[in-house]
């Protein structure tokens, strides 16, 4: 499910916002500082960010300079009472994808998110029930694993997290989109506990753990499956 950042202190608007946008299919956290905004989006993955610009203590601009710091990719749409020209290149100067003036047409908006998802989502490649690299192979139905001369049985979590970064092979996958993936939010494992399901991968699959081919960590992000 597309996972939505929404950002507005006007608590009217804001509950009308998400209301509508979960009637739209999207999950939809809401709150009505920045510091939260940013605490969410450091704990959580989103698919996009709906930012009002005018905030107190942390504003739109703040939270989308702090998101552009890790995320490059992530849409971000800026709701503004501003109409000045000066101020909607500021906004897309700090890295917002698209700008809406106060009052909009709310359709209009729910049709802005949806094609700015739609433009930027990845359809991750289809993995086989069975897959194989290198020497190894995966059964995903059986949840079997074959690798060096070895047949051994995964885990419900080893099988999901392998497809997972299999699914996304030679893209990095955050350690957010694991969480959200695999464990779901209702028990948030620690990062520790992902890295230690990577060591038990290398382990398996890699002919020299220490110096693994497959299983890469990308150190502040999360990993990647070479594929």
């Amino acid at each position: 499910m597309v996972r939505i950042l929404l950002v507005e202190d006007e608590e009217s608007l804001r509950e009308s916002l998400k209301l509508n946008l979960e009637l739209e299919d999207y999950e939809v956290v809401a709150t009505d500082n920045g510091k939260d905004a940013i605490k969410f989006f450091h704990e959580q993955h989103f698919d996009l960010a709906v930012l009002d610009v005018m905030l107190p203590e942390v504003d739109g601009f703040q939270i989308c300079e702090q998101i552009r710091l890790t995320n490059m990719e992530m849409p971000v749409i800026f709701l503004t009472a501003k109409d000045a020209a000066t101020d909607r290149i500021a906004g897309l100067k700090r890295g917002a994808d698209d700008y809406i003036t106060k009052p909009f047409n709310l359709e209009e908006l729910l049709l802005r998110v949806s094609n700015l998802i739609r433009r930027t989502s990845k359809a991750p490649e289809n993995t086989p029930e069975v897959y194989e690299f290198g020497d190894n192979r995966i059964n995903f139905v059986t949840y079997e694993a074959e690798a060096k001369g070895k047949t051994f049985s995964l885990t419900k979590k080893e099988a999901m997290l392998l497809k997972l970064l299999i699914d996304r092979r030679n893209e990095v996958v955050s350690r957010q989109q694991i969480l959200q993936s695999v464990w779901g939010y209702d028990v948030y494992p620690s990062t520790r506990t992902i890295d230690n399901f990577i060591l038990s991968f290398r382990k398996y699959f890699e002919e020299d753990p220490k110096n693994p081919q497959f299983f890469l960590s990308i150190r502040g992000v999360g990993y990647k499956f070479a594929g």
